[in-house]
């Protein structure tokens, strides 16, 4: 047999059979990566390159004759020894996608959405993954860290032309007149909201209705398949937990009602969160965008109208705070002031991925009790346990819940507890809400101020961002002109700069004497 068609991972790793070579022999001979060769063990079926099909082409003819014989005969018996890889040839990508619990929710959702045979989107996802070229991701990665949050959010403000009146995208003067946009979608009964995040003014109810229904067109197929592909190759975090949709806008100036339903984070890690680096894609492009570029955007998220109409579609989102803490004058400041903490994100979360954004920042989901977490305040207590205060149990993306109630007061940490029994020595509060053009998430822009300065002096050494932060960076509240800078930065994302202006603004008003804030106006553009 000195001629194949087409060169399948079965075929090829036949040959290699065939010419009894190992991964790294065989690799060597293609001129390919060891790891190519495994993901053909795994995945039978996938179709390889024009370059390998014609470099496999020159193997199999220069063999000598027994091996050839030898690959006749595995191919004609229908050779299957690439069906059930050993743990050993297969690479740590390939691992998840045959045993992350949460890859295969992924697959499974995508079976079902595509109305497929069960184990067919594990097919897709296999052949993909062979496919993957880890420079060519690296090098997109870079392209797409030029696009800065200005760009994305004018962007959007021109795709989104047909704004209803009272709304528009938030932007903002400060300091001595510059200006900052971002793509959050607010209007004014959405902005000052001054809501402490108790019970008493923060009880949205929780509805029992599913998700709407997503229909996914062959194109959208193929990016979900894709995501999958490269979630596994680049070893991002993916979850799949139970998330909070918004199903009804009810928030006013000391209120947030309104309603949730639930939702499942694989459903809009594929849908929804794919609609930014296709926009950012065309924006590093240097092309203007328009609906012809932005197909998933055109299908999920077309105009003003569909942004609005949360109860209409798949809206995850989160909560997002500003965390500012008193601290006493010491041998480096003069004055006291609040410590402001702002993260810059890491590259293996799926959101906000290498931006600024305040700290904590979560996406809205349950811990234990479904009901009463829909608290916006539920969620920023947890994320404060979890990214400030070194509370790994209550990280979702760590492993399953099975404490009843992991935030019971016997469990908190030290600083939490500290602050649960002392409740008049801090403050939380619901700044700001809009919907982010981006994804179309809602973001509840919040801020934590702690007035008591003990907190700091016995607790300060505590606070540690955790695996989600590559970096966590401290500002005082009385240098203005680092604040200043900071506002200006263009490494923000654009919900993180939104919760951060809006807290700036509060802060001004609450801060007394430990505040040089520079002047924050909000405008809807």
């Amino acid at each position: 047999m000195d001629v194949i068609d087409v060169w399948t991972g079965e075929r090829a790793s036949a040959l290699q059979k065939a010419l009894r070579l190992t991964n790294e022999r065989f690799a060597e001979r293609l001129g390919t990566a060891v790891r190519t060769v495994a993901k053909w063990h795994a995945n039978p079926l996938a179709q390889l390159s024009a370059e390998l099909q014609e470099a496999l082409d020159t193997v199999l003819y220069e063999a000598p004759a027994p091996a050839k014989a030898r690959f006749g005969l595995l191919i004609q018996a229908g050779s299957t020894l690439a069906t059930s890889p050993t743990a050993t040839d297969l690479t740590e990508a390939e691992k998840r996608l045959h045993a992350d619990p949460h890859i295969g929710s992924a697959l499974a959702w995508l079976d079902r959405a595509a109305d497929w045979q069960p184990g067919t989107a594990r097919q897709r996802v296999a052949s993909a993954l062979v496919s993957l070229n880890p420079m060519a991701l690296h090098d997109r990665g870079q392209r797409r860290s030029g696009v800065n949050r200005e760009q994305v959010a004018s962007a959007l403000r021109s795709f989104y032309a047909d704004m209803p009146p009272g709304y528009g995208t938030y932007s903002a003067r400060y300091g001595d007149g510059q200006r900052v946009r971002t793509s959050v979608l607010t209007c004014a009964d959405w902005l000052d909201l001054v809501c402490p995040l108790t019970p008493e003014h923060d009880h949205a109810e929780l509805v029992s209705e599913t998700t709407p229904p997503v229909t996914v067109d062959p194109p959208a197929l193929e990016r979900a398949i894709r995501r999958v592909a490269e979630t596994l190759e680049m070893n991002t975090r993916m979850v799949d937990a139970t998330l909070y949709r918004l199903a009804e806008i009810d928030i006013s100036r000391g209120r947030l009602a309104g309603a949730f339903g639930l939702s499942s984070f694989v459903e809009y890690a594929l849908t929804m969160d794919l609609l930014e680096g296709e926009l950012v894609d065309v924006l590093a492009k240097g092309e203007q965008p328009t609906a012809e570029m932005l197909p998933l955007r055109q299908r999920y998220l077309p105009d003003v109208q569909s942004v609005l109409d949360v109860d209409k579609r798949l809206c995850a989102g989160g909560a997002l705070a500003l965390c500012a803490i008193a601290r006493p004058p010491g041998l480096r400041r003069a004055k006291a002031d609040y410590l402001l903490l702002v993260q810059e994100r890491g590259g293996r979360v799926l959101n906000a991925a290498r931006r600024l954004a305040v700290i904590p920042k979560s996406f809205h989901e349950p811990l234990t009790d479904y009901l009463d977490d829909t608290q916006i305040g539920a969620t920023l207590r947890r994320e404060m346990e979890e990214e400030l205060f070194g509370r790994d149990d209550v990280d979702g993306t760590l492993g399953a819940q099975r404490r009843a109630d992991p935030m019971h007061p016997s469990r908190l940490s030290a600083p939490m507890r500290w602050l649960t029994e002392h409740p008049d020595a801090w403050q939380m509060e619901c700044t700001g809400f809009g919907l982010n053009l981006v994804s179309g998430n809602y973001e509840y822009a919040s801020m934590v101020v702690i007035h008591d300065e003990t907190f700091w002096i016995d607790y300060g050494g505590d606070i540690a961002a955790n695996w989600e932060s590559d970096s966590l960076r401290q500002f005082s509240s009385v240098d203005k002109d680092f604040l200043t800078d900071l506002v200006g930065d263009t490494a923000w994302s654009n919900e993180g700069l939104f919760a951060f202006l809006q807290a700036l603004r509060r802060l001004a008003e609450v801060g007394d004497r430990r505040v040089n804030l520079p002047t924050v106006e909000w405008e809807l553009e």
